[in-house]
């Protein structure tokens, strides 16, 4: 099938939920227009007249009617279904997607909340928009149908109701936006803090990292208080539309009798109002004026429009800088007197902490647990700041887009995900990974066996009947494959044997025009590189391995430790 074929299949079978939604909603209106037309009918005909038996068939219909419309209300929430669950789908996908390749700090509001919003206030603005328009449609009927007269008293302060509804919907969705924006930072804030708390404490934090969030929670409070205020205005809009009506009908039912009303008209018109009119637009006012604003902020948040011009974040990923690659003679990684610590009050991990790591060589970075190493990754990565002094990957500093284009970080705890492993392995890729690349890939980081084993790249993957080394293979792949050309190993093959890692860290030095900073956990790695940086608070030392041998206490403790360390088999 076709794409036009597919757009026409899919546009027919929404037309023909739009018509089911049409009819049920026909069936549930009709009780709507006997409950004042049947009343009237009732006593202008049956008790007014004293034909009790003619006012009685009269509220049996009635009756009949608001059965009816029950049944109808109950296929209506069917039929809605329909509508909002593929919604729901295209956005959290849409969300899910951003979120991986983007790194889209808003992501975790979006799928945990926005999404969510957006799913609900859209049935909620269908139901409601839907029953409002056909209460009113079968209300205004029936006042017709009893005495064209009392559409007179009735419609000009409905419509007014409704004008002054509308003028608040645009001020109403920019103080929805703003406290949406205000949720996405408190979401940010805490995902920052809540994995580091144990740090945040070591380190005497507590006090600057409480006043930080109390200011984002202050932000989102002052957000939620500007958007109640507007409640005002709908209460203005509920009395003027729905309850000013009542009062004009029966400060006028003199005039009306007199022209021609009869008592059972009024008293339908009463029905219609108070029964049918009111509760439809208290339903609208706050429905519409709250689910409505946000969900368009929600949709706009969600799927920003695209800026004519720009680049779409994810096209980064093509190239490692808008010019193209970088020239060989640039630095692949420049550290200029790098500081960080985990808090104002504590020592630095990395203290002034220069650094050059030329492109398509191969460093590994060794030292005491604890010391730093994966500080240094991280800072790299972009997902730490440096407290003093300049990161820069292949020219472009950090944090920065062009920056996280030319990187790719995988850690010690590799992240597969359910789907196929052509979707695991093209994580980083825009479009599908080819297969003949692919099965090279595969090949050169050692995931032929359980590529094998799963059925192929179409093979479907557990996550949890994976072992941590196969996990470690699928992501050392799938980083492999990626357009970065700097690859940080940070621990990264702990999982696996001596001779599955060297395979990995080879394919990775080999890769064309990449280069590889890999954090060392054997002295094997260390060999390989050719470079060794060693990290130990100020007794920073960088040569080759066999330099180092001869210059570095540190480094000779670290190498004879190693090889009294027993080897791990892949786990």
């Amino acid at each position: 099938m076709n794409a036009r074929a597919r757009v026409l299949g899919a546009g027919r079978a929404r037309w023909r939920v739009l018509v089911r939604l049409g009819l049920w909603s026909v069936l549930e209106a009709g009780q709507t227009f006997l409950a004042g037309y049947a009343l009237a009918r009732a006593l202008d005909d049956g008790f007014l007249t004293g034909n009790a038996r003619a006012g009685l068939l009269w509220l049996g219909a009635a009756g009949l009617a608001v059965g009816a419309g029950a049944y109808g209300t109950g296929r209506v929430y069917g039929v809605v279904a329909a509508l909002v669950e593929p919604v729901r789908d295209r956005l959290v996908a849409s969300v899910v997607g951003r979120g991986v390749r983007e790194a889209d700090a808003g992501a975790l509001s979006g799928l945990t909340q926005q999404v969510e919003i957006a799913r609900d206030t859209l049935a909620g603005l269908v139901l409601v928009s839907r029953s409002f328009l056909f209460t009113v449609a079968g209300a205004l009927i029936g006042l017709f149908s009893l005495a064209p007269l009392l559409l007179t008293v009735v419609v000009p302060p409905l419509l007014a109701g409704l004008c002054l509804f509308a003028a608040t919907l645009w001020p109403l969705a920019r103080r929805q936006e703003a406290f949406l924006a205000a949720d996405e930072a408190l979401a940010a804030e805490l995902g920052a803090v809540c994995p580091g708390l144990r740090d945040v404490t070591a380190a005497g934090a507590e006090a600057q990292v409480a006043a930080t969030v109390a200011e984002s929670v202050d932000a989102e409070q002052r957000a939620a208080r500007n958007l109640a205020r507007w409640s005002v205005a709908r209460v203005a809009a509920l009395a003027v539309g729905g309850e000013l009506p009542v009062v004009l009908l029966l400060a006028t039912a003199p005039w009306l009798l007199r022209h021609g009303v009869t008592p059972g008209a009024l008293v339908g018109a009463l029905a219609y109002v108070t029964q049918s009119l009111l509760p439809a637009l208290q339903n609208l006012v706050h429905g519409l004026g709250t689910s409505g604003s946000r969900l368009t902020v929600v949709l706009r948040r969600l799927a920003p429009p695209t800026v004519p011009g720009a680049r779409h974040p994810e096209d980064r990923s093509k190239s490692p800088s808008p010019t193209g690659p970088p020239p060989p003679a640039t630095p692949a990684l420049v550290l200029t007197c790098v500081t960080f610590a985990y808090g104002p009050a504590s020592e630095p991990v990395l203290d002034k902490l220069d650094l050059t790591v030329p492109a398509e060589s191969h460093l590994a970075v060794v030292g005491p647990s604890g010391v730093g190493k994966s500080t240094l990754t991280g800072l790299v990565a972009g997902l730490l700041e440096a407290r003093e002094g300049a990161i820069r990957v292949y020219g472009h500093a950090v944090p920065g887009a062009e920056a996280a284009a030319c990187r790719v970080l995988i850690p010690q705890e590799a992240y597969v995900h359910g789907g196929t492993l052509a979707e695991n392995l093209g994580l980083f890729r825009r479009d599908p990974v080819p297969e003949a690349e692919l099965l090279a890939a595969a090949e050169a980081v050692g995931l032929t066996p359980l590529l094998r084993a799963l059925g192929g790249p179409g093979g479907r993957v557990d996550p949890v009947a994976l072992s941590a080394g196969e996990r470690q293979l699928i992501a050392l792949t799938r980083a492999y494959l990626s357009p970065a050309p700097l690859a940080l190993l940070d621990e990264a093959t702990c999982h696996l044997d001596p001779a599955a890692e060297t395979r990995a860290e080879r394919a990775f030095a080999a890769r064309p025009g990449g280069t590889l900073v890999v954090v060392a956990h054997r002295i094997s790695s260390a060999r390989r590189a050719d470079r060794v940086l060693v990290l130990d608070g100020s007794r920073t030392a960088c040569g080759t391995h066999d330099e180092l041998l001869r210059t570095s206490a540190l480094y000779r403790d670290l190498v004879g430790g190693w090889t009294a360390r027993p080897t791990a088999p892949v786990r």
